[in-house]
């Protein structure tokens, strides 16, 4: 036996809405069979919204629909959804059905009314169609038409009855009773939103010049739901709605493939280059060469032979291609092959959500593999303070989900700190690679340095670097230190021509000694010659003596010899002699 009663219960079903930041935060749609109220203030999008749910239920779930207007023709209102590409000529009268509801401008009201006979008519509609999804836009208009608050709470409790006894899933559209919705809850029709079961709230206001959009889920009966504000944009193909993040799956494959920077010394420093997918953040005041490398790296991604696409919110796209020419990269040959696009977002005008939006749908476009934006800090512009963390956090993990290796730079604002990101955007805890470029003025010059402040899963260097522009390219100096600091420019000149005298004089001066050791050496080898010929010299006149004195010794001992044999008288007496002597007395 089940310990509770809410274990029996199925879970909600839901209705695709077909947009999918929407969905994602409903958890999967709309409730189905039962109904839905949208609110919001005039230009917040309710009508559009309404029939993208009805068009994408027509095409993609079989779901015939009905759209019931108030307000607008079914005319003016087929009309209004041509510029979305929707085609709902290609869906009447069998996938979508629009009832014009409209009271005639010149009604004059005797008597009491009710919704009946318009839900008879639905009802026979809704049988011949096999409807699912049904819409009422701009319900108050002709709620409006009743004589007090009593009369219009109950139609409103007859046609949300209506629903529920049909089965049919309702999205009931209504004005909000101020200009923010947000503020909502004191109009003569704000207890629909206790009667419904999901409750959208759509908002439009202004931020310093600047139109910012949000969708609230206020209430969803029996579903958890995600409660926080997300901002919207009605683009080309209709509602898109910007959940707070979208975040790849846990365990998800990481790349461990390098791609260059474009810069040879900058990829020994990094390690190997950057790893693909992964988001690089350039951050420098205006003239270190942010766009520079940036273009360095986009000219390498068209050398491997990647579609890449460059932002730029700065300059026209031929004069990109112009400026970076005179450092050596050559864009020109790949935009003309189609493999580079650059984009000046200066053409496009809004908020920060529409900035994200256009980018997103460019790189779609042209299924770039690697996404430039120079600088990303431009998203930050006046108006955009409040959501444009949010959308550069949305970017980059967009970015990693699409697989695509995502460069921004950052144009650092001097009254912030360099080691925030120096923008607003807050970015550089997000950035997988953070490269910081900065002046050094040193005997007058004002040089570019390079650092790498963070190069995550890799080991990187941790010295600054000269950055050198030239004609021939972009490189990187050796670096060169005296006394503790880092010289560049002419004094690094000066430090590269002294070690470099101080080379050949340590050169010359081994040479000389070489030189010298080598004759000492020969002289030495001489003498040694000398005394050996001078020691073989002595020794064969030792020999000499030695044999000299051997053969006079034989020659005597042969003398004496031969003497005591021409002697042999005395010799033979010699006995006689000897035994006379011994025998005296």
């Amino acid at each position: 036996m089940k310990s509770s009663a809410f274990s029996d219960r199925a879970p909600i079903a839901r209705t695709s809405t077909g947009i999918a930041g929407l969905d994602e935060m409903t958890n999967g749609g709309l409730p189905a069979g039962r109904t839905t109220l949208l609110v919001g203030g005039p230009g917040s999008g309710k009508t559009i919204l309404a029939l993208q749910y009805l068009v994408h239920g027509a095409r993609k779930c079989k779901e015939p629909g009905i759209f019931v207007c108030f307000e607008e023709s079914p005319q003016r209102i087929a009309a209004n959804a041509a510029g979305f590409g929707w085609h709902l000529e290609q869906l009447q009268p069998k996938k979508l059905f629009i009832l014009d509801a409209q009271p005639p401008p010149d009604l004059i009201q005797a008597g009491n009314f009710d919704l009946g006979g318009m839900l008879a008519v639905l009802d026979a509609k809704i049988d011949q169609m096999k409807a699912k999804r049904i819409v009422f836009d701009a319900v108050d208009i002709i709620l409006d038409l009743l004589p007090d608050a009593a009369a219009k709470r109950r139609e409103m409790y007859r046609l949300h009855a209506w629903l529920l006894q049909r089965e049919i899933t309702g999205l009931i559209t209504l004005k909000a009773a101020s200009h923010d919705a947000r503020s909502s809850g004191d109009g003569p029709l704000d207890f629909v939103q206790f009667l419904v079961d999901c409750v959208v709230i759509l908002n439009q206001a202004v931020a310093l010049g600047v139109s910012q959009r949000n969708l609230r889920v206020q209430k969803y009966r029996g579903s958890a739901y995600h409660e926080n504000e997300s901002p919207f944009l009605i683009g080309k193909d209709g509602f898109d709605v910007a959940v707070s993040r979208t975040l790849i799956s846990h365990g998800a494959k990481v790349s461990r493939e390098r791609v260059s920077s474009g810069v040879n010394r900058l990829d020994t420093m990094l390690g190997g280059g950057y790893y693909r997918s992964s988001s690089i953040l350039i951050t420098g005041f205006p003239g270190t060469a942010k766009t520079t490398l940036s273009g360095a790296f986009a000219e390498a991604a068209c050398k491997r032979g990647e579609r890449t696409l460059f932002v730029s919110f700065d300059s026209d796209a031929n004069e990109i291609t112009r400026n970076l020419a005179s450092v050596g990269i050559l864009l020109e040959r790949y935009v003309k092959s189609g493999c580079l696009r650059v984009i000046s977002a200066r053409t496009i005008t809004g908020s920060a959500e529409t900035y994200l939006v256009r980018i997103k749908s460019l790189a779609k476009e042209h299924a770039a593999r690697c996404l430039v934006i120079d600088p990303v800090s431009a998203l930050s512009q006046s108006g955009n303070e409040m959501t444009a963390h949010s959308v550069a956090e949305r970017l980059i993990d967009w970015s990693k989900a699409d697989r695509t290796t995502l460069v921004c730079t950052s144009l650092i604002d001097e009254l912030l700190s360099a080691s925030d990101g120096g923008s607003p955007l807050h970015i550089s805890t997000l950035a997988d690679t953070w490269i910081h470029l900065n002046y050094l003025v040193q005997a007058g010059e004002r040089n570019r340095s390079l650092s790498i402040i963070k190069s995550r899963g890799s080991a990187h260097s941790n010295q600054v670097r000269e950055l050198i522009l030239t004609n021939e390219g972009v490189t990187l100096a050796d670096t060169y230190t005296a006394g503790g600091d880092v010289l560049m420019g002419t004094l690094r000149w000066e430090k590269e021509s002294a070690e470099r005298r101080e080379a050949e004089m340590t050169y010359i001066s081994g040479k000389h000694k070489t030189m010298l050791i080598t004759a000492e050496e020969a002289e030495i080898a001489v003498r040694i010659k000398s005394l050996q010929v001078e020691l073989e010299a002595k020794q064969a006149e030792k020999a000499m003596l030695s044999r000299s004195s051997a053969r006079e010794a034989g020659e005597v001992s042969q003398g004496r010899t031969r003497m005591r044999e021409l002697r042999g008288a005395d010799i033979a007496d010699r006995p006689k002699r000897q035994r006379f002597k011994v025998s005296m007395p």
